[in-house]
């Protein structure tokens, strides 16, 4: 089997891949950047949008119904969302991590702060 990066043969256990500690770094640093490269720009709108749900919300309240035109004014990118769901009733929330928006008309928009989910102890 020859190594992934330098092409040299691997020498050792079958399921060896690399033939050295400094290509299996290499590997990854070039994976890591690869990915860092694209998912980067993504996440920074990201935290752009709950940003501008946080500004508009509050540090406390819960959930607040703003007019569209708010969000519009703020530079709110509709597009991105880190997930979706529907309800019972058809409605979609978008969700922005710990923030959910959803469409009640054209022009409002119901903003709900999720409750912070439980969180393993470092």
């Amino acid at each position: 089997m020859k190594c992934p990066v330098c092409q040299n043969e691997v020498i050792g256990r079958k399921d060896k891949v690399f033939c050295s500690i400094q290509c299996k770094n290499d590997y990854h640093v070039t994976l890591r950047a690869a990915t860092k490269q694209t998912a980067f720009p993504l996440d920074k709108v990201l935290h752009r949008n709950r940003s501008i749900l946080l500004e508009i919300v509050g540090p406390k309240a819960v959930k607040k119904m703003v007019l569209r035109s708010d969000l519009v004014k703020n530079k709110f990118q509709f597009k991105f969302v880190t997930h979706y769901n529907i309800n019972s009733k058809g409605k979609t929330y978008n969700h922005v991590y710990d923030f959910a928006w959803m469409e009640f008309s054209d022009d409002e928009i119901l903003i709900i702060r999720q409750k912070k989910q439980w969180m393993p102890k470092a």
